[in-house]
């Protein structure tokens, strides 16, 4: 039988609970929900599909060895004690990463310094050979996290984190994290029953996510690579086999996903993701100004969008909120309207009460995602409050 293992998965903050969502329906055990982390058990089955197919996880560690540390000998002594020839040959490559939230150690680099000089000696001792350093493709990625007094050195499953999930072939400047696009789609409920519509679509990432929501596609099939693909353990027959299981469960999608943008560039920007992405059938992104536009048809519409926030655009924000208001008022019943901003100020003057607000931040950014409700009814365009 696989040996089971504890794993941790690291997701963006407020995304905590759908990521232990999504670790219990694939099939977790002993799910445990943290900050920013959630942890859980699983073979090395489960660790494939778990980089596969979660769409709310940055990354998955695999915790080695627990300890605590006094001083940067304690540190070296502890790491060189573990048998790293388990998981990596003399002559192969690594890369150290290491966060730190302790009074003790001020600095990352140094840790991951001193991780490596251990790691290295332990090899060099043993067997007269070193590994080398390779901070693009090493064999082994370690990750190497001191809270206080203890230490956990955990291996990296993942590599690149998973937001990079291989379907981008184009960006436009600031363009929306996939794990945050993924995760604001969950937030918002969308379970595919329904249109869908990003008036802003940039390069097309929340038209994407929603499609492979829809259709329940794993969302990093595209991926180039995993960490783990270079490990001694490696088992691509049983990589393959979960990788099929997964395609088995993808559904059929019998509405339509719609990407507007104003841009000419963005629109051939996001075209080619989507045509790269395989999403063709579901998704079709269209030249036009939101502002313009009106719902065709009676047909429920879910919206959900990441418009500017002033940061890089020269736009004048109050107004550019007050027409988002106005345009869904005016042009869009029937609709739920959800957008995540960091100009708390402009938000005031969307000239709506938003019926939910979910506090999120967009890379460093604190910001929030609204929820407006449409009605059918009156050309006041009635809201929910």
């Amino acid at each position: 039988m696989a040996e089971n293992f504890n794993m941790v998965a690291k997701t963006l903050f407020g995304f905590e609970e759908l990521l232990e969502k999504e670790l219990t329906q694939l099939g977790a055990m002993h799910v445990k929900k943290g900050v920013r982390v959630v942890e859980f058990v699983g073979d090395k089955g489960f660790m494939y599909k778990a980089n596969l197919a979660l769409r709310t996880a940055i990354k998955i560690l695999k915790p080695i060895k627990t300890f605590r540390v006094r001083n940067e000998s304690d540190l070296y002594d502890q790491i060189k004690n573990i048998p790293w020839e388990e998981y990596l040959k003399p002559t192969g490559s690594l890369a150290v990463d290491a966060t730190v939230h302790s009074e003790m150690f001020k600095h990352s680099l140094f840790i991951a310094q001193k991780t490596k000089d251990a790691i290295v000696d332990r090899f060099r001792e043993n067997t007269g050979q070193r590994p080398n350093v390779d901070l693009k493709f090493p064999d082994l990625k370690i990750n190497v996290r001191i809270s206080r007094q203890e230490c956990t050195v955990s291996l990296d499953t993942s590599g690149e984190s998973l937001h990079k999930r291989g379907y981008k072939m184009a960006t436009n400047i600031a363009p929306i994290n996939e794990v945050l696009a993924a995760g604001l789609i969950l937030l918002s409920g969308w379970d595919g029953q329904s249109d869908f519509m990003d008036p802003m679509c940039g390069s097309g990432t929340i038209a994407i996510e929603a499609a492979m929501i829809a259709c329940n596609i794993p969302p990093n099939l595209l991926r180039k690579e995993f960490a783990f693909e270079r490990w001694q353990d490696w088992d691509v027959d049983l990589f393959e086999k979960i990788e099929e299981s997964l395609l088995k469960k993808t559904r059929d999608f019998h509405h339509q996903i719609i990407g507007y943008d104003k841009a000419p560039s963005a629109v051939r920007k996001a075209q080619e993701n989507v045509k790269h992405a395989n999403l063709e059938d579901f998704v079709t992104i269209k030249h036009e100004d939101f502002f313009k536009t009106q719902k065709g048809g009676q047909e429920k519409l879910h919206m959900l969008f990441n418009p500017p926030y002033g940061e890089r655009l020269n736009l004048d924000m109050e107004e550019f909120y007050q027409n988002i208001g106005n345009t869904l008022k005016r042009n869009y019943p029937g609709t739920e309207a959800w957008f995540i901003t960091s100009n708390l100020e402009a938000l005031k003057h969307v000239g709506l009460r938003p019926s939910k607000k979910v506090q999120l931040y967009n890379a460093k950014l604190e910001s929030r995602l609204v929820k407006y409700v449409m009605y059918e009814g009156s050309k006041k365009g009635k809201y929910m409050k």
